[in-house]
């Protein structure tokens, strides 16, 4: 395959990361009620079909996207100025996404259950005395949120160093990543509140702006000077 048309499926890898930003920015509409304080709400709200539907085809779709958008925008970046740091950065956030995925696919299916059962009179179930899982589950989501939150800051830095794609796309990229992951941090802190924060549309619409961005110079063809930098490739 020629040099151009990789460079097109590259571009077209990164129209993922968009549709992740768009995806998010819909499942966080409509946002779920705090079980911890309004626990008969949100069992009637994750029991509708509206919620696995959503949870399936935005929340999970979308974290599926950007992992697509991630290796290509890693291997755009391979042959920039900033070629190690995107490969390395690419790794991090792969590794967290997958992590984070493994768990973040849990309540699609999980949560409609609990809240039928709580519907059904089954109170039990939050009495029920934490298992090593319970803990493993915590462990294996906070894990995976800093490591998506340290990957995406190196994407945007790498972004910002390439020379080949606009510097403040990588800027957007860094905040529109950092605020969901902030706010999912914060969930995670007994303090926190278990439902959508406003940080995470925010940083969606970061997401959109800056993934198009990218997606669109790639598509559009390199400028000059992004043609005179990959004459000379190196990963450094």
């Amino acid at each position: 395959m020629s040099a151009v048309n990789t460079t097109k499926w590259i571009g077209v890898g990164l129209l993922s990361l968009p549709l992740y930003g768009a995806l998010t920015f819909f499942s966080s509409l409509d946002p779920q009620p705090d079980p911890n304080t309004h626990y008969d709400a949100w069992a009637r709200y994750v029991t509708t079909d509206f919620y696995v539907l959503k949870h399936l085809f935005a929340s999970d779709l979308g974290m599926i996207l950007a992992l697509f958008g991630t290796f290509a925008l890693g291997a755009y970046l391979a042959t920039s100025r900033a070629g190690r740091m995107g490969l390395i950065a690419m790794a991090i956030t792969v590794f967290g996404s997958a992590l984070f995925l493994t768990v973040g696919g849990v309540p699609t299916f999980a949560s409609p259950e609990q809240g039928q059962m709580h519907l059904q009179g089954i109170e039990g179930y939050r009495e029920m005395p934490p298992i090593l899982a319970q803990t493993l589950m915590m462990a294996t989501m906070g894990v995976g949120v800093l490591l998506m939150l340290v990957g995406n800051v190196l994407l945007g830095l790498a972004v910002w160093r390439s020379g080949i794609l606009p510097r403040w796309a990588g800027a957007l990229w860094v905040a529109g990543s950092a605020l969901p992951l902030l706010g999912q941090m914060y969930i995670m802190l007994p303090i926190g509140a278990d439902s959508t924060l406003p940080t995470v549309p925010m940083g969606a619409v970061l997401l959109v702006i800056g993934g198009a961005w990218m997606a669109y110079r790639v598509l559009r063809g390199p400028s000059a000077e992004a043609v005179s930098l990959r004459a000379q490739p190196r990963v450094q």
